[in-house]
């Protein structure tokens, strides 16, 4: 067989065996993502795999680059890619992506045993910076913004055109009284 059929036969292998398993992610019908162990633990991680043209004859692409990955050493990376490629090696020629994906989720507590959560440093600001950079925000920010009360009483003052009817503001009606004056009294 060649490289390409051994491909699409391990692709349909791993499309019916992973099919609603939300750990598994085909990115294309080359590359993979596996997440071994669950969302909230701290001790997953997800593997992206992608295929060379001659796979299987040639070993996968195996990084550990994904975001997720962020809070994982580069030790202990370096540690599970060694650990992978040990693997990858024993099987160099067969499909083995299922037995790639299983071997890490048996070896899980093996492979993560020394992982220490990365903290990523913060770096600190003085209190002052920090609050004149948020009140400038602010102003920008700011719109004018109407109360309930506020609208209601324009949508009352308005018809159902919403244009204001004749007269509706009385200052400016007594005002044209006192200029024009009022009715005679004869």
């Amino acid at each position: 067989m060649t490289a390409n059929e051994d491909q699409e036969m391990e692709l349909e292998a791993l499309r019916s065996i992973y099919e609603g398993d939300e750990g598994f992610k085909e990115v294309s019908p080359v590359s993979f993502q596996f997440r071994i162990g669950n969302l909230e633990d701290i001790k997953a991680f997800i593997l992206d795999i992608t295929w060379p043209e001659t796979y299987p004859e040639t070993a996968p692409e195996i990084s550990l680059d994904a975001f997720f990955n962020n809070r994982i050493s580069a030790e202990t990376k370096q540690m599970i890619l060694s650990k992978l490629e040990e693997q990858v090696e024993a099987n160099l020629g067969t499909a083995m992506m299922y037995t790639l994906f299983e071997w890490a989720k048996d070896n899980q507590e093996a492979l993560m045993e020394n992982h220490k959560p990365v903290v990523t440093a913060v770096a600190l600001t003085s209190s002052s910076d920090v609050t004149t950079t948020s009140s400038t925000t602010k102003k920008r920010e700011k719109k004018e913004q109407l109360t309930k009360a506020q609208k209601r009483r324009i949508i009352n003052r308005t018809d159902n055109k919403g244009e204001l009817p004749r007269g509706w503001n009385w200052v400016d009606v007594i005002k044209q009284l006192s200029k024009t004056g009022g009715k005679d009294n004869d």
